[in-house]
C-alpha cells in the first residue's frame, strides 16, 4: 500500500487535461491497483462537478489535479502581434482567431468550494502555488494536498505552503511543465537526478513524474527517493484514453522523430513532439498564460478534426516511442514489473 496515495501499487496515471485523461481510463488504472488523477483544468464548475461525482461513486480512492491560477502579463500589442504571426495557420483551417486577449483563472474559486463540500482524497496542484489559505481549507476539508514542483526551491516554497506531498516534475515530462517561472529554460535533467536533489531539502513524500519509459524507470525513481510514480505519455496511446486520432498517429509516426519544449501554443513550456508549428512559432512567441491558449485554442481543435499533426499540440514526453496501443491496465501492470 502506498501512504501517500492509498493504491496498491505506486504507479498512478497522471492528470492530462483536455481529453486524454477519461473515467474509463482512470477505472483502468485503478482497477490495476494504481491511483488516477481527474484533471479539473479546462472544465467548467459544472463539467468538474460532474466528474467529481463520478470520481466519487467509483469508490476508490483517487486524486483531483487543479491549475493555479496564473497572473495577466501579455501586453496587448505582443498578443497581437503574435495572433498576426499565426494567422495564417488559423485561416488554413478557416479559424477566426480571438481580437484581444482573454485572461481567466480557470473557475478556481468554484471548484476549491466544491473541494471544500465534496473532498476528494487527494488533491494536486500545477503551475505554482496558491494563498495559503486555499491549501489549508481543502486540507481541513480532509483532502491531501501536494504541489508540482520541477526544482528544491520551489519544493521548499511548497513545503513553508503547508502541503502534504509533492509531484516532482522532471523536465523529460510531456505536456505542460510545472515550473513556477514558465520563463525560466527548461534544461535536461533525468528525473531520478530531480527526485534527489528535492528529497535533499525536505521530508515530504514525494511522487515522481517525467519520461518515464518503461518498468526500469519506475523502479530507478523509487530508488531514488519517490514513493511513488506518476505516469501520462505511455498512457496516451491506451485503449481507453481520449487521446484524438490526429495525436495517436503522431505518436506512431517515424516522421516524428524528437520532442522539443515550447511556449507557442500556450505561453507556458510544454514538451511536445516537434512539428511545423513549434518551427515556425516558438522563436517569436510571447510567454502569456492562459492568454495564448485561448488564442489557439480554436485553432489546434481544427487541427485535431482535420488530422493536421503540423498545427496540434502534440504533448508528449521522452519517453513517448515506447507508448502501445493496448489496454491500460496491462501498461499499469507492466510498469509495476520490476518492482
Amino acid at each position: 500500500m502506498v501512504p501517500l496515495l492509498e493504491s496498491d501499487l505506486p504507479l498512478a496515471a497522471a492528470p492530462m487535461a483536455g481529453g486524454p485523461s477519461t473515467p474509463a481510463l482512470a477505472a483502468a488504472v485503478t482497477t490495476a491497483g494504481g491511483f488516477a488523477f481527474w484533471p479539473a483544468g479546462y472544465l467548467s464548475p459544472e463539467a468538474f462537478a460532474a466528474d467529481l461525482a463520478l470520481a466519487h461513486a467509483t469508490g476508490a480512492p483517487f486524486g483531483v489535479n487543479l491549475f493555479v491560477p496564473q497572473p495577466g502579463t501579455i501586453p496587448p500589442e505582443a498578443y497581437r502581434a503574435y495572433a498576426a504571426a499565426i494567422r495564417p495557420d488559423a485561416e488554413a483551417l478557416g479559424v477566426e482567431l480571438p481580437a484581444e486577449p482573454r485572461h481567466d483563472d480557470d473557475a478556481w474559486r468554484a471548484k476549491v468550494s466544491l473541494l471544500a463540500a465534496e473532498p476528494a482524497p487527494v488533491v494536486s496542484l500545477t503551475f505554482g502555488l496558491p494563498d495559503r489559505a486555499d491549501i489549508a481549507a481543502l486540507r481541513a476539508a480532509g483532502t491531501r494536498v501536494l504541489a508540482t514542483v520541477t526544482t528544491p526551491e520551489e519544493a521548499r516554497a511548497a513545503e513553508e505552503a503547508g502541503v502534504d506531498g509533492l509531484v516532482v516534475q522532471g523536465p523529460a515530462a510531456g505536456g505542460h511543465s510545472g515550473t513556477f517561472d514558465p520563463r525560466r529554460t527548461i534544461t535536461d535533467a533525468a528525473t531520478a537526478d530531480v527526485v534527489r536533489t528535492v528529497s535533499g531539502v525536505t521530508r515530504l513524500p514525494l511522487v515522481a513524474a517525467g519520461g518515464i519509459d518503461g518498468p526500469d524507470a519506475v523502479r530507478d525513481l523509487v530508488a531514488a527517493g519517490a514513493e511513488a510514480v506518476a505516469v501520462g505519455t505511455l498512457l496516451l496511446r491506451a485503449s481507453e484514453a481520449g487521446t484524438t486520432a490526429t495525436h495517436r498517429a503522431a505518436l506512431r509516426d517515424p516522421a516524428f522523430p524528437t520532442t522539443v519544449v515550447t511556449h507557442a501554443f500556450t505561453g507556458r513550456p510544454a514538451r511536445a513532439l516537434r512539428n511545423a508549428f513549434a518551427e515556425r512559432h516558438h522563436a517569436e512567441a510571447p510567454y502569456g498564460y492562459p492568454e495564448l491558449h485561448h488564442l489557439t485554442r480554436d485553432l489546434r481543435r481544427a487541427a485535431a478534426r482535420t488530422g493536421d499533426p503540423h498545427r496540434l499540440h502534440l504533448w508528449a514526453g521522452t519517453g513517448w516511442r515506447r507508448a502501445e496501443d493496448r489496454p491500460a491496465g496491462e501498461i499499469v501492470r507492466d510498469l509495476a514489473a520490476a518492482l
